[in-house]
């Protein structure tokens, strides 16, 4: 494995991280202090500068300006703007909408990706995703109750969903529904776009996340479809193929979502160094002399270093040999990376004492978000029950 990055590359990485440092850190006090609709108007103008800098959606390898980048390199990418809140939506990289474009890129219609792909791509609207149910486990998507009946040239959609993420001001969704309830359990669902002004869609309420309830592209809302029709153009891929899509959607999905939490995660260590070495505990003494404050720095360092180097192997064996080959070590990243996330996170507002609980450095806000990472995308314990039957094979 080559993990070597060339010069050019190196340096975009470079300067994307100084982007982030210089533009989008200082905003983070109005992120968590300000509604979201009164920060948008700032952050679409820093879209265009990333779009000028040709940064814009580098996970997409269609017709667009700009690179295109392996899964290594997208991984890195997401590793420097994911350590801040901003920094996918910035980047035009947020989910559910990065997901939702290459699912439409992959199967979508010629119709579809002129009407839903190319203004999403772009940045001109914003979709949502809407799997996971409130009575069924989302980690089991067979378990589906929502329904989508044939009717003459139309489907029709009943289900009741939630944490269908940014909703509040997205123009469709993409939902997954029961449309062959009697073939075998993986050939029963499938995924349909739905336009989000369709009256049969309705946004419940933004879900509150311990304690807030965001809106706009942070939000996590509980929606419902009722006998919501669509036509039979809105079928996204073929009729039965809803779980294939999904398993599609998350592959890369992980790398993403894997190396953004190891961004977050060394930028807590980098906050908890740095508060260290300035907290005084004594006449000449600071936080950073206290053994056990080293301990827990070391020991942090060496976790994210060892869970980066197997979400890259990871990358690296998807890049070369597909996703099927990988599926043992993309289990493992997930849980482990999330973990490694949550670990640096916690001693770092730790050693902060009571600043680490406010919302004057970002911390608390991460924690507050990403404790969720051991849950979405299948939750820790069933990654590891998937590893383990693998090993004892």
């Amino acid at each position: 494995m080559d993990f070597s990055i060339d010069p050019k590359f190196q340096q975009t990485l470079k300067d994307i991280e100084t982007f982030l440092v210089q533009k989008l850190y200082p905003l983070e006090p109005d992120f968590l202090s300000k509604d979201w609709y009164q920060i948008e108007p700032l952050l679409k103008l820093l879209r265009e500068e990333v779009k000028n800098n040709g940064w814009w959606a580098p996970f997409f390898h269609g017709d667009k300006e700009g690179e295109s980048y392996n899964l290594v390199q997208l991984g890195l990418i997401s590793e420097i703007i994911g350590a801040s809140p901003l920094g996918h939506y910035v980047f035009g990289t947020q989910a559910p909408d990065a997901g939702n474009a290459e699912l439409i890129e992959a199967f979508g219609s010629d119709e579809q990706k002129e009407r839903y792909l190319k203004p999403l791509v772009n940045g001109e609207i914003r979709s949502c995703f809407a799997m996971t149910e409130p009575a069924t486990a989302g980690s089991n998507p067979t378990l589906l109750e929502a329904t989508a009946e044939r009717d003459g040239d139309d489907y029709i959609i009943n289900a009741h969903k939630w944490f269908t993420s940014s909703a509040d001001g997205a123009q469709f969704t993409i939902v997954m529904a029961v449309t062959n309830p009697q073939a075998p359990v993986h050939q029963r669902a499938s995924m349909l776009i739905v336009d989000c002004d369709n009256p049969g869609f309705e946004i419940v309420r933004n879900l509150p996340v311990m304690g807030e309830s965001h809106g706009g592209y942070f939000s996590h809302a509980e929606t419902k479809f009722t006998n919501c029709r669509v036509h039979k153009s809105a079928l996204l891929g073929g009729d039965g193929e809803g779980f294939k899509l999904a398993q599609t959607r998350l592959g890369p999905g992980r790398i993403h979502h894997c190396m953004r939490w190891l961004g977050l995660a060394n930028r807590a260590l980098k906050m908890h160094c740095e508060y260290a070495k300035n907290r005084k505990i004594g006449q000449e003494r600071t936080l950073a002399d206290s053994d056990i404050t080293k301990q827990r720095i070391a020991e942090n360092a060496a976790n994210i270093a060892a869970a980066k180097a197997l979400v890259l192997q990871t990358a690296w064996q998807i890049d070369q040999e597909g996703f099927k080959a990988a599926r043992f070590n993309i289990s493992m990243i997930k849980y482990l990376t999330a973990n490694v996330l949550q670990k640096s996170l916690d001693d770092a507002i730790q050693a902060m004492g009571g600043l680490g609980m406010t919302d004057d450095t970002i911390l608390a806000y991460i924690f507050r978000h990403e404790r969720a990472a051991r849950i979405y995308d299948g939750p820790d314990e069933v990654h590891q029950l998937s590893v383990a039957k693998q090993l004892l094979k």
